[in-house]
C-alpha cells in the first residue's frame, strides 16, 4: 500500500472517503462536512455509536463510499492511529481519502499513515485462495509530508520485521534468513556481513555454537552496518535470533512450539530498524549484530550441565537448554561491547516471566541506569509502543552463580525468571549504558485490532528508530 498527501479537491468517484465521527455522533474537526450529507438516522439504525474499532459504510455523492470510523471519546494520536486501522481494511475501493489527519493534533499525519500502513498489512505468502484486502493507495487529505516521510519509514521497517517472523522456519533457517536480510538492503550507506560457521568458531563464539550444536542447519551472525558520514554518535543493537526454538534437550511441549517460529523477533527488530533508521537518513552510526541459529534437539546438542564459554565475560552452566536466548545474546553483546558505542540495547523474546507480568501487549525494559530506561520508555512512547520497566535488581544475582562455572543460565526457583535474565545479560553488556528488551509477550498479536494484526507485530522496531532520531537531535 502506498500513502501521499492529498489536497482538500482530490478527486474521489473512484474512491472510498474517510471520516472520523466522535461517541455522541459528532463529527471529527475537518470530517464536518462529509458527515453533514449523512441522512438522518442513518447510524443510529445501524447502531453506529462511533466507539472505538466500529465502522459504518453509507453512500456519498462524490464519493465511491463514505467510510464513517469510531474515534470513541476523545481525539488523541493514538485515537486517530487506532481508528486509521480499524477504516482501512474495510476498505473496498483500491483508493482510498482520509479526511482524519484534518483533526488539530500534534502528530496527526504520522498517526495516520501508520495506523493505515500497518493496521492494512497482509502475509499472503502461502494463502492460495481469496484475494486479501483491494486498497493500495491511502491519500490523507492536508497532511503534513515531512511527517508522512517518517510515518513511511517506520510502517515499511515495521512491516519488513513483520514479513521476516511470519515466514514458517523452514523457509527462515540462519542462512535463509541472512539472505533476506541481504536482499532487503538497498541503500549504499548500509553494509551487511555475515559469519558462517567457520568464522564463529574462529571468533571463539562459544554460547552461539553450543546452542547451534543440536542443529543441522549451520548458525550465522549478521552484521548490518549504518555509516553515515556526519555522525558522532554510536548505537549498538544486538537481537535474539533464535530461528527455531524446540527447548532443545530441555524440551517444549507441542503447545509451547507452535509460535516458536518468532523466536527471532528480536533480530527481525534490530535488523529492520537499522534498515529504517538508513532510509531516514539519520547522522548516528548504527550497528546491528543478529546472531541466528535454531536450538532443536540432535545427537550433538548441548546437554544439561555441559559448560559454554563465550567470546568474553563468565564461563556458563547451562542446566535448562530452553533458555537459550541469553546464551547467543551473550556473544551478540560480547561483539557489540568491542564497539564502544555510546548505548547498546539488546531486544529478545526471552521470557515466559516477562509476559506473565506485563500480558501480551507490554514489553519489559530493563536499564543499566534510570536514565538509560527513561530514553527507552520516552521512545516507546513517541513511537506508540507500550514498554514497562522492571527492576534490575543485584540482590537476585547470586542466584545464578554456578558451582563449577562462572555463571548459570537459570536461577532454579520459579520467581523473578525476567529479572533474572536481564541480569544474566548484564555479565556481558559492559559498563557502558545498556537496556535490554524483553518483547516475549507483544511480538506476536492474537488479534486483528487497530494498527495491530494477527500475528507478527514488528514490536521494538519503531520505539529502536526513536531512540536513533532522540540521539540524533541530541546537543
Amino acid at each position: 500500500m502506498h500513502a501521499r498527501v492529498a489536497s482538500a479537491d482530490a478527486g474521489l468517484d473512484q474512491a472510498t472517503l474517510i471520516a472520523g465521527v466522535l461517541e455522541g455522533l459528532e463529527p471529527l474537526p475537518g470530517s464536518e462536512d462529509a458527515v453533514a450529507g449523512v441522512p438522518d438516522g442513518i447510524m443510529q439504525v445501524a447502531g453506529f455509536e462511533a466507539k472505538s474499532g466500529q465502522t459504518l459504510t453509507v453512500t456519498h455523492p462524490e464519493a465511491a463510499a463514505l467510510l464513517l470510523v469510531g474515534l470513541g471519546d476523545e481525539v488523541s494520536y493514538e485515537a486517530l492511529k487506532t481508528a486509521s486501522g480499524n477504516a482501512i481494511r474495510q476498505v473496498k475501493t483500491e483508493r482510498a481519502v482520509s479526511l482524519l489527519a484534518r483533526s488539530a493534533i500534534d502528530g496527526a499525519t504520522r498517526a495516520v499513515a501508520e495506523g493505515s500502513l500497518l493496521g492494512g498489512y497482509e502475509f499472503r505468502l502461502y494463502k492460495t485462495e481469496g484475494d486479501g484486502l483491494v486498497v493500495r493507495a491511502i491519500e490523507i487529505v492536508d497532511g503534513d509530508d515531512a511527517e508522512l516521510q517518517i510515518a513511511i519509514a517506520m510502517a515499511d521497517a515495521t512491516v519488513l520485521a513483520r514479513d521476516w517472523v511470519n515466514t514458517p522456519a523452514k523457509d527462515a533457517s540462519p542462512e535463509q534468513l541472512a539472505s533476506l536480510v541481504e536482499q532487503a538492503v538497498g541503500e549504499a550507506s548500509l553494509e551487511i556481513e555475515v559469519w558462517d560457521k567457520a568464522r564463529i568458531g574462529q571468533e571463539k563464539l562459544g554460547a552461539l555454537l553450543g546452542v547451534a550444536a543440536g542443529s543441522d542447519r549451520d548458525p550465522r551472525v549478521v552484521f548490518l552496518k549504518y555509516r553515515p558520514g556526519d555522525s558522532d554518535r554510536h548505537l549498538a543493537l544486538v537481537g535474539k535470533g533464535i530461528t527455531f526454538d524446540s527447548g532443545g534437550l530441555s524440551l517444549k511441549t507441542a503447545a509451547l512450539m507452535e509460535e516458536m517460529k518468532d523466536d527471532m523477533s528480536g533480530a527481525a527488530a534490530v535488523l529492520a530498524a537499522t534498515i529504517g533508521i538508513a532510509r531516514l537518513g539519520l547522522p548516528v552510526t548504527v550497528t546491528a549484530i543478529a546472531p541466528l541459529t535454531d536450538n532443536v534437539v540432535g545427537g550433538d546438542a548441548t546437554r544439561p550441565g555441559d559448560v559454554l564459554r563465550p567470546i568474553d565475560g563468565p564461563t556458563i552452566e547451562v542446566l535448562n537448554t530452553d533458555a537459550e536466548g541469553r546464551l547467543i545474546l551473550a556473544d551478540g553483546l560480547g561483539l557489540a561491547k568491542r564497539l564502544a558505542p555510546d548505548l547498546t540495547i539488546d531486544v529478545a523474546t526471552l521470557t515466559g516471566a516477562a509476559a506473565v507480568a506485563l500480558g501480551k501487549e507490554v514489553a519489559a525494559v530493563f536499564g543499566s541506569d534510570s536514565e538509560v530506561s527513561r530514553r527507552v520508555l520516552d521512545a516507546a512512547s513517541l513511537a506508540g509502543e507500550e514498554f514497562w520497566e522492571l527492576p534490575l535488581y543485584r540482590g537476585y544475582r547470586k542466584l545464578i552463580d554456578s558451582n563449577i562455572a562462572d555463571i548459570k543460565n537459570i536461577s532454579g526457583t520459579r520467581y523473578g525468571g525476567a529479572i533474572v535474565a536481564a541480569l544474566f545479560l548484564s555479565e556481558y553488556a559492559g559498563d557502558g549504558p545498556w537496556a535490554h528488551l524483553d518483547i516475549a509477550g507483544p511480538a506476536m498479536r492474537t488479534e486483528t485490532s487497530g494498527e495491530f494484526v494477527k500475528g507478527a507485530s514488528g514490536v521494538a522496531v519503531r520505539t529502536l528508530i526513536e531512540i536513533a532520531r532522540s540521539m540524533a537531535e541530541a546537543d
